[in-house]
């Protein structure tokens, strides 16, 4: 038998799903594309859905205490620094320092939820 995915997304799952739903609105300057409201949203982008959804209370235990994770949501953005500029103004600064690696320059920033964020700047820029 042969797997066949035929679509795939990412999902964070959230018990304040309205906070972290209006924080990627900002972040993102969209609205989510489907929205249950208090149960699921979904955001739609060229390459990328994001799904947010709050646990059932049967399954919060599962997601209430995870450590650390080794996932990151990583956006690819034009300019580095108003990507900074614009997260810092919704109350999210990055901790850190922008990172120049071979790929290009980034910096790492944080949901509400502590989801881990890599703002990209990709060192070749489509022109």
């Amino acid at each position: 038998m042969v797997f066949q995915c035929t679509d795939a997304f990412v999902t964070l799952a959230s018990s304040q799903i309205e906070k972290l739903v209006d924080f990627y609105t900002n972040l993102l300057s969209s609205n989510p594309v489907i929205i249950i409201p208090n149960v699921y949203a979904e955001f739609q982008f060229p390459g990328l859905r994001l799904g947010i959804f709050k646990p059932k209370q049967t399954h919060n235990s599962e997601f209430e205490n995870s450590a650390k994770t080794k996932m990151s949501l990583c956006l690819q953005v034009n300019n580095l620094e108003n990507a900074i500029a614009h997260l810092t103004a919704l109350g999210y600064p990055p901790p850190g320092e922008i990172i120049n690696t071979s790929h290009g320059r980034e910096i790492y920033a944080y949901d509400p939820d502590g989801n881990r964020l890599i703002l990209h700047q990709s060192a070749i820029q489509d022109h």
